[in-house]
């Protein structure tokens, strides 16, 4: 048996399968972010450890002979949280986390120095990990000097499983620390940073085993052997092996908190001027390119909190049929934006709102604002090479008819759509945990699943949603000039 552990900015999702991939349990328990100032977005690393007990524990009461028979764990985590502990191994501070965009200013900075772009392959977004030390640095110096090692979200929970201080690369390359080409933490990047190797776990591949878990935790959930942790990865590129896109040409798009449309590469050809992400993918030898927008599912959560409908009723209320463009626009930058913008002061708003508007057409603009953003990063990409001819859709927000249809029609792609199961992050780290406990190989284990139908583009609306594509597009200098 193994065990694939996603933590996500809302909650820890864990999936225990068997050696064909097939989910036996699965578990998922909630924990909280806490906004203390515009901008800021920080969580409890505890709160992982309280979630991962309760996970583990539930696992354990519905399944206690399968997880006897546990091998292997891996680890998916959202990526480029500042989670700083001391000497003891104590976190000093709640972690900064990828949506945070309080250290913009160090950002900016670290970015206008051309060896940075040069090594990372990336621009040096906010949210990313080595500004948010700079910012420590000048605003919480007697922290600062107190941090012994930095670890990513996930890490600090390998942490409590194994002792181990350990990360994988293609979670380390979202840092600006790491050379993304060499797959190796870089001097220089760290001496810009104000850091040094000493303060950074070792540095495994996400196949690659990473420690064994406690023989207290083992004892505890009534495992008998050895548990092997791998170094598992960052979400995204973990929600890729959960899917097979691993070769050049694969790849998917995801309606989760962020959206996100990531192409697997074979080689590392960064480009950051087009605000593209280049990280190392979570096996050897292998690299993935992806745009991200801020605020996916998370704009339709916004409106949920406003409204006091859940997401499920508003998507009701719009319906399964697709339609054409609403009169109502929607700019989805809630938190900034990354690609293409790169603008973490951008917010976002409504146009076309009148007497008439209903909480339908909010909703729908909410959707086509969300589709015509990932359209924005669909052109990014192509900027560097990347071709895609379908993507394969995951995250909550694919469960809805309409909105999987409008994005095929608004990216002018066929959506396959996996059939019933865990095809995520959760079953990604299962499957690197059976190749580093196991031995399996990466042909053998990522796999793509079965795919129940496939959504394709709406051709008698694809002109429509073209022309409204383009009033989308004048959003942004807009909303920019108000600022």
């Amino acid at each position: 048996m193994f065990l694939g552990l996603d933590l996500g900015t809302s909650g820890l999702r864990a999936c225990l399968v068997d050696s064909d991939g097939t989910t036996i349990a699965a578990h998922e328990a909630r924990y909280d972010v806490d906004h203390p100032h515009s901008g800021w977005s920080e969580q409890n690393p505890d709160d992982w450890v309280s979630a991962c007990e309760t996970v583990l524990d539930a696992l354990h009461a519905e399944a206690p002979k399968a997880m006897a028979a546990l091998r292997g764990i891996g680890l998916s985590g959202h990526m480029h949280g500042a989670t700083l502990i001391d000497a003891a191994q104590k976190p000093l501070r709640p972690c900064i986390l990828w949506n945070d965009t309080r250290a913009h200013q160090e950002a900016r900075a670290l970015d206008a120095i051309q060896e940075v772009r040069d090594l990372s392959g990336n621009i040096v977004f906010p949210g990313f990990t080595a500004p948010k030390l700079l910012w420590l640095k000048q605003n919480e110096p007697d922290l600062f000097d107190k941090v012994d090692k930095v670890l990513l979200p996930k890490d600090y929970l390998r942490l409590w499983l194994t002792g181990t201080v350990a990360a994988d690369m293609s979670d380390a390359a979202g840092t600006s620390w790491l050379d993304v080409g060499k797959r190796d933490w870089s001097d220089r990047l760290l001496s810009l940073g104000q850091m040094r190797r000493d303060q950074m776990p070792d540095l495994v591949e996400g196949s690659e085993p990473a420690g064994t878990l406690r023989r207290a935790l083992a004892k505890r959930w009534g495992i008998s052997g050895t548990v092997t942790v791998v170094g598992g990865g960052g979400d995204n590129a973990v929600a890729a092996c959960g899917i097979g896109a691993m070769s050049e040409g694969q790849g998917f798009v995801s309606l989760g908190t962020s959206g996100v449309l990531l192409a697997a590469k074979d080689r590392f050809a960064p480009a950051p001027e087009t605000a593209v992400h280049t990280f190392c993918h979570a096996i050897p030898d292998t690299w993935y390119q992806m745009g991200v927008i801020l605020s996916a599912t998370d704009s339709l959560n916004w409106l949920t909190r406003i409204t006091g409908q859940s997401a499920r009723d508003l998507a009701a209320e719009v319906g399964d049929d697709l339609t054409t463009p609403g009169a109502v626009g929607f700019a989805p930058y809630l938190s900034g934006e990354r690609t293409p913008h790169n603008d973490s002061h951008i917010r976002g708003g409504f146009t076309g709102i009148g007497v008439d508007t209903t909480r339908a057409d909010l909703t729908r603009a909410v959707m086509e604002g969300v589709a015509f953003a990932l359209r924005d990063n669909l052109h990014a990409l192509e900027g560097t090479g990347t071709d895609l001819k379908n993507v394969l859709a995951i995250g909550g927000g694919a469960q809805s008819a309409y909105w999987v249809e409008l994005l095929a029609t608004v990216l002018n792609l066929p959506i396959d759509l996996p059939e019933a199961g865990d095809f995520g992050a959760a079953l990604g780290a299962a499957r690197l945990a059976m190749m580093g406990a196991e031995g399996a190989s990466a042909s053998d284990v990522m796999t793509p699943p079965p795919v129940a139908r496939t959504i394709t583009p709406n051709t008698d609306l694809r002109g429509a949603y073209d022309d409204a594509y383009a009033r989308f597009r004048a959003l942004y200098p807009a909303l920019k000039a108000l600022k």
